[in-house]
């Protein structure tokens, strides 16, 4: 064969590999955004991988438009977020990125309960309605179209507290830095002063028994799209009356009546998960590092370490599993009892021991789920509503199976007669699951827990 014919041979074999090729990819012509009224363009495609002028692989297109469009939901600045293709030729297309905006500006009056949880208030507090505080709330999640967010406060009740705090827009051009600014005071005349066998011990007063003041500043930077980071610097100022003190002299250690200090911590997280209303897929990496007491003149001497990792697990057949390991750990031993963190606030409990409090300097916690979806809807409410920001209805229910395992070290258990410290606690139940929109969860569990108690709890969240 003459070197002719086999240039000739090798340059069809090239030619028609490049075409085969290129039919298996498409090209991006552009990228259309509608529906963002107030939110700016860049805040959009801040979370979108696929730019103007890629070639992207035909068999995978599907999943990464879908990535990019959780990306977008994951910003909670809107109802519904849908992604299309329009199909310019057979090589070349224009990706349409169709959002509806939040209702981003709230302003309404506010009514809840004072107590950790709706549990603890129904079964311990005898669903004493003086135990409520009432107020009114507003925030702009999107004040400037640049995700940045105001927040003002003001409630009375039971524990009247006032707040301002702005969140700023990016700093950079790469939209990746901001730092929020907020001042938060609380005043209580009835509260909390210590645990005993597990549970918080209350002091009644129509004095003023506390005062917080609370000024911070914190510093966040997103890495890519999954990883963030922060770091705080703030400043606490509390005072106690003499009857606490006298009560409890290790409220702030040494029968002191005020602790002042400068606090500073870093956080990181990686998050990969689907969808943070409500996550099914995906996971979680969370680590955070404080030190409380920065001056030679702070009251307060203390460092902490917490890490958490979750993991969700679609199963097939609507069935979704999911399990969460977090731990945390404090030095010294001897802490103020302001600043000892067991288990029983937020989410960090095992779940059948709501109405208890575990204090300690370390904890270790396991949660796990295996989930059903029962149905997953979302109603168009446009007949009937013409606020475009509450006719779209998402509706989504799983029944939910638990079990829990927990373990608080308390090196000072003695000092309130606990009873769970120091061992290893489980808990187990079902429940039912419900999601609709604007973050709103609500939860009904039937819990057994090792001490052998069975109540149904009641759980109402909205995660932001």
């Amino acid at each position: 064969m003459s070197k002719f014919s086999l240039f000739f041979l090798f340059g069809l074999l090239t030619h028609f590999g490049c075409l085969g090729y290129a039919q298996d990819s498409v090209y991006v012509r552009q990228i259309l955004i509608k529906g963002n009224t107030r939110t700016k363009a860049k805040i959009i495609m801040r979370e979108v991988a696929v730019r103007e002028g890629d070639s992207l692989n035909k068999a995978t297109l599907t999943d990464v438009l879908e990535t990019d469009r959780r990306k977008i939901v994951n910003t909670n600045l809107f109802i519904t977020v849908n992604i299309a293709v329009a199909e310019v030729s057979s090589t070349v297309i224009d990706v349409e990125i169709e959002v509806k905006e939040r209702l981003y500006f709230v302003a309404y009056p506010v009514f809840y309960l004072a107590d950790r949880n709706i549990n603890e208030w129904w079964y311990e507090r005898r669903r004493d309605l003086s135990r409520t505080i009432f107020g009114v709330y507003s925030r702009h999640s999107n004040l400037t179209g640049n995700n940045d967010q105001l927040k003002l406060r003001a409630e009375f009740g039971f524990v009247p507290n006032f707040e301002v705090a702005y969140s700023t827009p990016y700093l950079d051009k790469e939209l990746t830095k901001r730092i929020s600014l907020g001042a938060l005071y609380v005043m209580n005349k009835t509260m909390a002063y210590r645990t005993w066998q597990d549970k918080l011990q209350f002091f009644q007063s129509e004095a003023r028994q506390r005062e917080r003041l609370y000024l911070y500043s914190v510093f966040s930077q997103r890495k890519g799209f999954y990883q963030s980071q922060q770091l705080e610097l703030s400043y606490t100022q509390v005072q106690i009356g003499d009857t606490i003190a006298a009560l409890n002299p290790d409220y702030f250690l040494h029968a002191r009546q005020k602790q002042s200090y400068f606090l500073a911590s870093y956080a990181y997280i990686y998050d990969k998960r689907d969808n943070r209303q409500y996550a099914l897929d995906g996971y979680l990496i969370s680590f955070s590092a404080a030190k409380y007491g920065l001056l030679p003149t702070d009251n307060v001497n203390l460092f902490s370490l917490a890490a958490a990792y979750t993991q969700y697990i679609p199963l097939g057949k609507k069935f979704y599993a999911n399990y969460s390991l977090r731990g945390r750990m404090s030095l010294p031993q001897k802490q103020p009892f302001l600043q000892t963190l067991g288990l029983g606030y937020r989410n960090d409990l095992v779940r059948g021991y709501e109405l208890y409090v575990i204090d300690g300097q370390q904890y270790g916690l396991l949660k796990t789920n295996l989930k059903y979806n029962l149905f997953n809807r979302t109603f168009d409410l446009k007949r009937y509503l013409k606020i475009k920001q509450f006719n779209t209805f998402p509706l989504a229910a799983y029944l939910n199976s638990f079990i829990d395992v927990g373990y608080v070290r308390n090196r000072y258990s003695a000092l309130n007669n606990s009873r769970l410290a120091n061992k290893l606690i489980t808990g187990a139940g079902i429940g039912l699951d419900v999601v609709t929109f604007y973050n709103v969860v609500g939860r009904v569990n039937y819990s057994l827990n090792g001490l052998g108690e069975r109540r149904v709890f009641f759980a109402v969240t909205r995660d932001f």
